[in-house]
């Protein structure tokens, strides 16, 4: 290995390696982590503020009025509700906005990013089955990358989908039924866009999730034990 020309060949062999299979996938992940967690933190502060919103405009009410609600009568009554529902619907639409705008970006780092996270899971799938036909007594400092690489995007996109469905549940926990004819016809149409799926795929083939890890695990280690048979 250490004579010409072995040495040269295994040492482009190394540097494309490093370069293909380190570099790409490791950016790739560095840039998913970032962007997905801020999609992930919008989601879940919307998911918060809904379910607390009802309260907010009742408070928002009370210290704009400086007489008490003992004192109500039906007139007052009628006001209250007129206050707090166009403090609701000041608020939702701010958030069914958001909301958008975040389902958006998820989508347009998707199609963006969808032959990249494609060649990544290749790239990072046979350098796992190298990895364990080389010998776990020689590759165990290269396995664990590709692990924690392959890891990290299904526990990204797990996060996201997660995230997904605690807006969708804030969305039915927000006291809805309190609100107005006009407010429950936006909480109606933030309910059905919410029921769509957030995700992130790889390529369109396969979501990314921890279903997606354990397919992947049980493809690597029937691709090893089919090419060790074959090799021995």
């Amino acid at each position: 290995m250490l004579e010409s020309p072995n040495y040269e060949l295994s040492f482009v062999a190394c540097v494309a390696g490093v370069i293909f299979c380190c570099y790409l996938p490791a950016n790739i992940t560095a840039f998913l982590i970032v962007v997905i967690g801020y999609i992930e933190a919008q989601m879940l502060g919307l998911a918060q503020e809904l379910i607390l919103l009802w309260g907010d405009a009742e408070e928002y009410y009370y210290k704009t009025k400086s007489f008490s609600i003992l004192n109500e009568t039906e007139e007052l009554n009628d006001t209250k509700n007129k206050i707090m529902n166009d403090y609701v619907e000041k608020h939702l639409k701010i958030i069914i906005t958001t909301h958008g705008r975040n389902i958006n970006l998820l989508r347009q780092i998707e199609t963006v990013f969808r032959g990249a996270i494609v060649l990544e899971f290749f790239l990072l799938t046979v350098g796992l089955i190298s990895e364990l036909l080389g010998g776990l007594e020689n590759t165990y400092l290269e396995v664990p990358f590709a692990l924690i690489c392959v890891g990290m995007d299904c526990f990204i996109g797990q996060r996201v989908i997660d995230a997904g469905v605690i807006f969708e549940n804030a969305v039915y926990d927000c006291k809805w039924e309190h609100y107005n004819v006009t407010n429950m016809k936006i909480v109606l149409m933030m309910l059905q866009s919410s029921q769509k799926k957030m995700q992130l795929s790889a390529g369109g083939i396969i979501v990314l999730d921890f279903c997606c890890l354990m397919q992947i695990f049980n493809s690597v280690y029937s691709a090893y034990t089919t090419l060790r048979t074959t090799m021995d």
